[in-house]
């Protein structure tokens, strides 16, 4: 199975028995480039908090930014930063409801429309994707990463191969290995985890190349906002990321009570219509693609919501700024 296909359905497979938020293709480094398939993000004591601030991911600066809940202050003075990109932050800060404005004397004021609450997500376990252990790729060196960095507290490999005594000495002990059947929907578990340390420092690969390996230490301090920026980039984007394909062999599929897939009845299968999809496909009939509301199947099916009361309630003051 292709790895776009096995994704989305190993997806639809978690979200349907976990209360929390499920997201994909999410950045998991500290300076590294390094980006994990699926990430689980367990919802902690703050997070009915959380979800009233905004359905949208708060840009990291504005969250470490000297703006506050209380007194109102001079957006230039509240980031160590550009001009420009401290005008860029402050913009979308405004845009997704964490932030309001006032006006005093020709210059702009924000203020935070309620208190970033800090311990809205609890354990974070990240899954690493790959269906054909015959064609590794990197999969060693990512999931080495994850095992000494340490920023999910856990760490699972899934697939759908047999997995080996070979393929075994190539996985790190504290990964947990999944063996997951996206036909039947079926997911044994073949390891389980072992649990890692988020917080404490950890070790994170930034090059390797032969006969050399660049490595780091990451701090605690540092792996908290990576955690906390992947959260709030989970809880903004999701998984469901994917276009529905332009073409009359398009419709929407269901699987594990997940509604609306991409799937194209003349290749039998799910597809990624940003890369298979188009006029260089032999089976193309062009037509609208499936209307599909992706946020309302997300509020469905998760804790989170796409209009929570207390955005409305902000976003309705601040219309005279408009």
């Amino acid at each position: 199975m292709r790895e776009f296909a096995f994704e989305l359905t190993l997806c639809a497979h978690v979200e349907a028995g976990f209360e929390g938020i499920v997201g994909r293709q999410l950045g998991a480094g500290v300076r590294g480039s390094r980006i994990v398939d699926v990430a689980c993000i367990e919802p902690g004591p703050a997070f009915d908090a959380r979800r009233a601030l905004t359905p949208a991911t708060i840009p990291d600066r504005a969250i470490e930014s000297r703006v506050g809940a209380g007194t109102a202050r001079y957006w230039k003075d509240a980031f160590d930063c550009s001009p420009e990109r401290a005008r860029a932050v402050t913009e979308r800060a405004l845009e997704v409801g964490f932030f309001e404005r006032e006006r005093r004397g020709g210059r702009e004021y924000v203020r935070q429309t309620a208190r970033y609450p800090g311990e809205w997500f609890g354990p974070i376990t990240g899954i690493e994707n790959k269906p054909d252990l015959g064609r590794p790729g990197e999969l060693e060196t990512q999931l080495r990463t994850d095992a000494s960095l340490g920023l999910f507290d856990r760490v699972v490999l899934a697939t759908t191969s047999h997995v080996t005594g070979a393929h075994l000495n190539r996985i790190p002990e504290a990964v947990g290995i999944w063996r997951f059947d996206p036909g039947s929907g079926e997911r044994a578990v073949l390891r389980e985890p072992t649990p890692l340390a988020p917080t404490e420092p950890g070790v994170e690969l930034l090059d390797r190349a032969p006969g050399r390996t660049d490595v780091r230490v990451a701090s605690a301090a540092e792996k908290a906002r990576a955690r906390r920026r992947l959260a709030e980039r989970a809880y903004g984007k999701g998984w469901r990321t994917y276009d529905m394909p332009a073409c009359a062999e398009a419709e929407a599929a269901e699987m594990d009570g997940a509604r609306g897939l991409p799937c194209c009845r003349w290749k039998g299968r799910l597809v990624d219509a940003a890369s298979e999809c188009g006029p260089e496909c032999a089976g193309h009939d062009p037509a609208m693609a499936p209307g599909i509301d992706h946020d309302a199947e997300r509020e469905r099916r998760t804790p989170w919501r796409r209009a929570p009361e207390g955005r409305r309630r902000r976003q309705a003051g601040l219309e005279h700024f408009s």
